[in-house]
């Protein structure tokens, strides 16, 4: 007597009960039931139009696929880890509501092109959600850059204050982080958009079925041209992986930043009472959390790539078992990134910009340093005789209190009588700021002409 497994013919002993439960992934891959249902009906409506099956027959399961697909979405279908996974519970089901002809479905198909063409359709339904949100969130960028392209701050090297920029260029740096995510994500859809159905275990059918009509069926661009690699690519999930996590590395560097920014230390920003938290002992505090936990969150995309790599860094061609490891960390990820991008964009948008304080941190901090040596540079001093002299000038201002802008004239001119009263115009933070118009500074009219860039991008996205 076989066992009652679905492939049961070749096994004449059960296994045990803890070994099925370690070997199903229906706990997980549950996830993939409707595209598993839309996987099968693409393959059963192929067999009827190659006359690989009978209409009668085809149409008897298309009418039980289409049931099974009502029952799913109506929160009725209940699987069995003895049945391993969501392609076997969902066989079984059809099998005992509409008899043994439930069984000529899997004709011409294996559970690896199976379980390959559904892990597709899930990764390419989530991609454009994704690319939705990334959208969204450079629309807010872009929104709050509008507003605060006259707005100084400090720009940071080393977490050290450089030199004053304006906050929509510090904004609109994150934009083109984001933008790269995006072109990212939508050449994944290009190796994501190919259908393995059709490769069946691993090398092809003797049935003469027609791959093109799955994958019009299924909204495919193109079919695996490889059977081999069709059953054991895994390439779009990774890249999928991938580009989460650089994209989750840009939001936990943002959330570094507000974090930053809300300390009392600094005060530039303050978040809304609807993204934020109070301590249970503190009364004045007022915690970024929601910036900490994405930035924490980040940690979890980054392993789940680590570990779909190390899955896949020894497996031989073409199917393998390993291969079970490969959705709950791409579940895990989608399920981290689309409310981590959600928050993140309104708790953005919602946050108060402390503009007099950004500016004040310009004034005192002489990061205007390097508009002097530049203006030296310019009356005809070499760049580097000029870096040393306002560099002493520096030294003996932190000594002193005196900033670069509090120096005499008569002081100035003993260094060279070429200084002139314009060099106080020229120490202004916002006229630093606003002076540097070199292709992509932070100058404002690099930045409205950017704005218009970046507008323009969001909509080719839309």
């Amino acid at each position: 007597m076989s066992t009652e497994k679905l492939w049961g013919g070749r096994f004449t002993q059960k296994a045990a009960h803890w070994v099925d439960e370690f070997g199903a992934s229906i706990p997980f891959d549950q996830e993939l039931a409707d595209e598993d249902l839309q996987g099968s009906l693409a393959h059963v409506k192929m067999l009827k139009q190659t006359g690989i099956l009978s209409a009668a027959d085809a149409d008897k399961i298309v009418a039980g696929l289409e049931s099974l697909v009502q029952q799913l979405h109506a929160g009725k279908l209940e699987f069995s880890v003895e049945n391993e996974d969501i392609h076997l519970n969902l066989e079984k089901i059809l099998t005992d509501q509409i008899g043994p002809v439930a069984g000529k479905l899997h004709t011409a198909r294996s559970r690896n092109d199976q379980v390959a063409t559904d892990f597709h359709l899930y990764v390419k339904n989530q991609i454009p959600q994704v690319i939705h949100e990334l959208t969204h969130l450079q629309q807010v960028l872009v929104d709050l850059a509008k507003d605060n392209v006259e707005t100084i701050m400090p720009g940071y090297t080393h977490l050290q204050h450089a030199q004053p920029i304006s906050y929509a260029h510090y904004l609109l740096a994150y934009f083109d982080m984001f933008q790269r995510d995006v072109e990212r994500f939508q050449f994944n859809l290009k190796h994501t958009d190919i259908l393995p159905l059709g490769a069946a275990a691993l090398a092809g059918t003797t049935f003469p079925i027609d791959r093109e009509f799955s994958a019009q069926e299924l909204g495919f661009g193109d079919v695996y041209h490889n059977s081999l690699d069709a059953v054991s690519d895994r390439d779009f999930a990774l890249e999928f992986l991938s580009n989460s996590a650089i994209m989750m590395m840009h939001l936990s560097r943002f959330c570094e930043e507000i974090i930053l920014w809300c300390s009392y230390e600094f005060n530039y920003l303050e978040l809304s009472d609807q993204y934020s938290t109070g301590s249970s002992i503190m009364p004045q505090k007022k915690n970024p959390d929601m910036a900490e936990l994405i930035r924490g969150k980040s940690g979890r995309v980054i392993g789940n790539l680590m570990g779909l790599l190390t899955v896949m860094k020894s497996l031989p061609l073409a199917y393998n078992k390993d291969l079970q490891e490969d959705k709950e960390g791409v579940f895990d990820t989608v399920k981290t990134v689309m409310p981590s991008l959600k928050i993140f964009a309104e708790m953005l948008a919602t946050a108060h910009i402390h503009k007099e304080k950004m500016e004040q941190a310009t004034q005192n901090d002489f990061s205007n340093a390097t508009e002097l040596a530049d203006y030296l540079a310019s009356k005809g001093i070499p760049f580097r005789q000029a870096h040393e002299i306002v560099g002493k000038l520096v030294l003996e201002g932190l000594q002193t209190g005196k900033r670069l802008q509090d120096i005499t004239l008569a002081e100035y001119q003993k260094i060279s009588p070429l200084i002139e009263e314009d060099v106080y115009h020229d120490l202004e933070s916002k006229v630093a700021v606003e002076r540097r118009n070199s292709l992509g500074g932070t100058g404002f009219a690099q930045i409205k002409q950017n704005l218009v860039r970046a507008q323009q991008l969001i909509n080719e996205h839309n």
